[in-house]
């Protein structure tokens, strides 16, 4: 695949993560306890549960965490409630940025993610302003080397399972599903042996912004600010992030 990967993107936000386990603890429990709220404690019944299970449990959060949270939205748990929140705005040099949060109190979140935007040179704007640049889209990602076969053999694979689309950067495989394929292709491709560096639901961004490299470190600032933020559950952008953006 020429261009860019998909996969980078993704990679900094685990980097991010795998820095910080308790505060990404903090925000898988949440959203479970969303979930719970919004449809039930079974899982096999609940697709937003099942889903926030499984990202949790790729994250490594231990299950007795996970059985606790559940145990807790399932109570009554009173003075408790999240409310589910979606801001978009523009980053610095005009990339989009789309923040999903699941807050307790939007006062709070707005304030803060408005403070995000203006600190690192972006703009909080209207309700729609960029979502059109985004597809939701499952997304899979396995290493090349350890997948063991060819570009060709994987692309039987994945259309036997049912995915829509296979791409390939120079380590990595990127298959991508409809969302609510995303279960079924990710099952079909672990029973035949594969493991992945990612597996989640996520927005895809159609078209990318390549940033100058002022404004590439201010986004990625920017994106590290919001999601150092307890309320903010994801940050999806269209900026292209490079190796060159890493290097001191």
């Amino acid at each position: 695949m020429a261009g860019h990967s998909k996969w980078k993107n993704i990679q900094h936000r685990k980097g991010r993560q795998d820095a910080a386990k308790g505060k990404i603890f903090t925000k898988l429990s949440k959203e479970i306890f969303a979930a719970v709220r919004s449809a039930g404690d079974d899982p096999t019944t609940n697709t937003r549960l099942r889903l926030a299970i499984a990202k949790a449990k790729d994250a490594n959060m231990p299950n007795d965490n996970i059985d606790r949270t559940i145990k807790k939205a399932s109570g009554d748990t009173e003075g408790v409630s999240y409310e589910e929140l979606t801001y978009e705005g523009y980053g610095p040099g005009g990339a989009a940025v789309m923040v999903e949060v699941l807050t307790d109190n939007k006062n709070r979140s707005a304030a803060e993610v408005r403070l995000a935007f203006n600190k690192n040179g972006g703009n909080l704007g209207e309700n729609g302003c960029v979502s059109f640049l985004f597809e939701r889209k499952g997304f899979l990602i396995l290493d090349r080397e350890k997948a063991g076969i060819s570009e060709d053999e994987l692309m039987l694979a994945v259309i036997e399972a049912g995915a829509d689309e296979l791409e390939s950067s120079e380590n990595e495989f990127e298959v991508m599903t409809a969302p609510d394929e995303f279960e079924s292709v990710k099952s079909a491709l672990e029973e035949q042996g594969f493991t992945f560096l990612n597996a989640e639901v996520t927005q895809m961004p159609q078209t990318y912004a390549e940033l100058a490299r002022a404004d590439a470190e201010n986004m990625i600032k920017l994106i590290d600010m919001l999601e150092d933020n307890d309320d903010v559950q994801n940050v999806y952008h269209n900026f292209e992030l490079m190796e060159e953006h890493y290097e001191n």
